[in-house]
């Protein structure tokens, strides 16, 4: 008898447990970049299929406002059949929802094809927060589909997530929240943070290093479960300063240094989420051609500049970051 297939498979998609098997035997993490438009989904398929390395495509609930969730259902469809048959790659590619804040949103989205889910409910009271996940994991469970979560908070402002502090996570709860919950992956706060300005730097200051004294905490209490880093863009100085010498204003952003993020990589860190990076490679692009090319209004003529940056720092991130390069 065969199997029936589960929604998300019908449209090439593939949930996250084979993903962070290999990543925790591996030493590697798994991108999940996140999208809001056609032009970053191709970019993030293309330099995936050209890295081979697995992918998790990332979407926010104001990414799916924004770009209307039948349409959403569809876009994902054919970045599978666009990494098939026209890049000839056969990459595992997962669609999963980023900081999903209800029972409800998460729901929807399972029923419109997604492969994985986030239900965040990591700024409310613990047992809150762990009856919300389990309500969440029980239905997700049923159609094959996997659920993250988070415990502690992480500052900083990206999308419709905002909070002023940070929260680390308490290695204590963890193995009780897992256990009770049956969540398959788990986001931590260990100092990373939402946003172009993750830390704020007197002159002569450097980035603190991560709380990696925490993630070993974390590793004891939890042997091989994977753990997720969210708010790990390194903010690249090369975009912010692309951006600022063609009009834009982005004074002191600073991110993770992608050597902190190698580290965590090659530890119980299976998905390391980037949306800030590509925003700014984006704009510093689109900003270039508009100083350069005033007169410029054809939108493919920035865009696919934008693009092609955005393609290229997504193999440099899979190569020398993530380390999911050749991992496919």
């Amino acid at each position: 008898m065969t199997k029936e297939k589960y929604l998300y498979e019908e449209l090439g998609l593939v949930n996250t447990k084979e993903m962070f098997k290999g990543a925790m035997a591996g030493g590697y993490a798994i991108p999940a970049y996140n999208f809001n438009n056609m032009e970053q989904l191709q970019a993030i398929v293309k330099g995936c299929a050209e890295s081979g390395s697995p992918v998790i495509l990332q979407v926010s609930s104001g990414a799916r406002k924004y770009a209307n969730q039948t349409l959403l259902r569809y876009m994902a469809e054919g970045a599978v059949q666009m990494a098939r048959k026209d890049l000839k790659s056969n990459i595992p590619i997962a669609l999963h929802l980023d900081h999903g804040d209800t029972f409800e949103l998460c729901k929807s989205c399972i029923e419109s094809g997604f492969s994985s889910v986030m239900i965040d409910g990591s700024h409310l009271p613990y047992e809150e927060n762990v009856a919300l996940t389990k309500k969440v994991v029980d239905y997700a469970h049923k159609h094959g589909v996997t659920v993250e979560a988070e415990l502690g908070v992480l500052a900083g402002i990206e999308d419709e997530v905002k909070h002023e502090k940070s929260n680390y996570t308490d290695p204590n709860e963890v193995e009780d929240f897992v256990k009770r919950t049956g969540v398959d992956s788990l986001a931590i706060s260990i100092g990373t943070s939402h946003g172009a300005y993750k830390f704020k730097l007197k002159p002569g200051e450097s980035v603190p290093p991560l709380r990696f004294d925490i993630l070993e905490e974390v590793e004891k209490k939890l042997p091989g479960f994977p753990i997720v880093l969210h708010g790990a863009s390194s903010v690249l100085p090369k975009y912010v300063n692309m951006i600022n010498e063609n009009g834009g204003k982005l004074e002191n952003a600073v991110g993770v240094p992608e050597d902190q993020l190698r580290s965590a990589a090659k530890s119980a860190v299976c998905k390391i989420n980037i949306d800030s990076d590509g925003r700014l490679v984006v704009t510093a692009l689109i900003r270039k051609v508009f100083k350069d090319k005033p007169s410029e209004f054809d939108p493919r003529k920035y865009l696919g500049p934008a693009r092609e940056e955005l393609k290229d720092m997504i193999v440099h991130k899979n190569k020398e970051v993530l380390g999911s390069a050749e991992r496919a």
